[in-house]
């Protein structure tokens, strides 16, 4: 697949509706398009069903269904890409072992050229990625084995030093949050980006030094002390201190003291 920037982007439980009542729903884990109006479907697939192409062809048909337009148009279609990651691998010996990458579009029978280029599903079979970390030497290597042991990975792993992970790495943690957990932590990035607002409109205002020292000071105390509450709020839950510490961003030592 071409290399494309994501300019729109639903994380999980993203709904597709049909046409109309009555119609069926498609949920996605990630649904974005692109600067190009085209759309990618991305599922993490845990087991194998039965009809599981027959369910991958079905949620491709939503994004394309919704392209239609009232009155005069041309048919003229944007992209739609499916992408499956799965943690099974298809029956029967489809694919040989050592493929675990497969890309599909509508392709003539005959000379195997491609018909229509807009549709397309690339699929990883991830039980068929085997490299340990020591072994990792692209980039593709690397994401197949984020992929493959994010779940079980305990801490960001040496081979993984691109800044892209350390902020797969971030998200992920603040995916395993509790529903208070996450609020916790929501209010206190808020009060940092309250904080930088105030502090980035003063500068652009051209306020005199003086005054813009204070309302830092003001501001900084006022954040300090959310972030105490915050602290103790997280502590209370029985929250690690060091979580607690890149939440908030105070020392261990001051929320231990608390």
């Amino acid at each position: 697949m071409k290399k494309e920037v994501v300019s729109d982007l639903t994380y999980l439980n993203g709904e597709n509706l049909g046409n109309g009542y009555g119609d069926r729903r498609a949920i996605f884990d990630v649904y974005c398009e692109n600067e190009q109006g085209e759309t990618f479907i991305v599922e993490m697939q845990k087991a194998e069903q039965q009809f599981f192409k027959d369910r991958s062809v079905f949620y491709a048909t939503f994004p394309i269904q919704n392209q239609g337009k009232k009155g005069l148009w041309d048919f003229r279609l944007k992209g739609v890409y499916t992408v499956g990651i799965l943690d099974f691998v298809f029956p029967d010996n489809e694919y040989p072992k050592d493929s675990l990458r497969h890309e599909v579009k509508l392709v003539d029978v005959d000379d195997k050229h491609v018909f229509y280029d807009k549709l397309s599903f690339l699929y990883l079979e991830m039980p068929k990625f085997t490299k340990k970390e020591e072994e990792l030497e692209t980039m593709y290597d690397k994401w197949l084995y984020v992929l493959h042991n994010l779940s079980r990975l305990m801490e960001h792993p040496a081979a993984l030093q691109e800044r892209v992970f350390k902020r797969l790495f971030e998200q992920a943690e603040i995916a395993k949050y509790t529903p208070e957990e996450r609020q916790d932590y929501e209010e206190s990035l808020k009060v940092y980006r309250d904080m930088k607002n105030v502090l980035d409109t003063a500068e652009l205002k051209g306020l005199k030094k003086g005054l813009e020292q204070g309302m830092r000071q003001g501001i900084e105390q006022g954040a300090l002390d959310e972030r105490k509450k915050n602290a103790m709020a997280m502590k209370a839950l029985g929250l690690p201190l060091e979580t607690i510490a890149k939440v908030t961003g105070m020392p261990v030592e001051d929320i231990a003291r608390l």
